[in-house]
């Protein structure tokens, strides 16, 4: 599990959905910024495969795809929730979360 949680994007991709709730696949790959739609398509299929996400497809033109989280997720969402609390302080503190895949350096370093 901690393998496929520590994948590039995988935390992000989590943490959008857990925050906002279920979303599209165009407007997740849009507030991931910098993810690619290939990228962005197997981490989704992973962590479906995983439970911790599950897909709803509607049968439309253009077809509806939205992805959320499952209950087996909420239980890594108090996790997530204290890795963000713990990011809020560290850049309280002078730390300065980067762009991208949320990497942290020291400011004025």
């Amino acid at each position: 599990m901690l393998e496929l949680l520590t994948r590039p994007w995988t935390l992000h991709i989590l943490w959008y959905l857990s925050a906002n709730g279920p979303m599209r696949f165009g407007v997740l790959r849009r507030q991931v910024e910098g993810i690619s739609s290939r990228v962005l398509t197997e981490r989704l299929r992973t962590l479906e495969s995983a439970g911790f996400v599950f897909r709803h497809y509607e049968q439309t033109i253009p077809p509806a795809v939205t992805y959320g989280i499952t209950e087996r997720m909420k239980d890594i969402e108090k996790v997530l929730a204290q890795l963000e609390g713990l990011a809020r302080k560290w850049q309280g503190e002078g730390a300065v979360v980067g762009a991208g895949r949320g990497t942290t350096a020291r400011a004025g370093g």
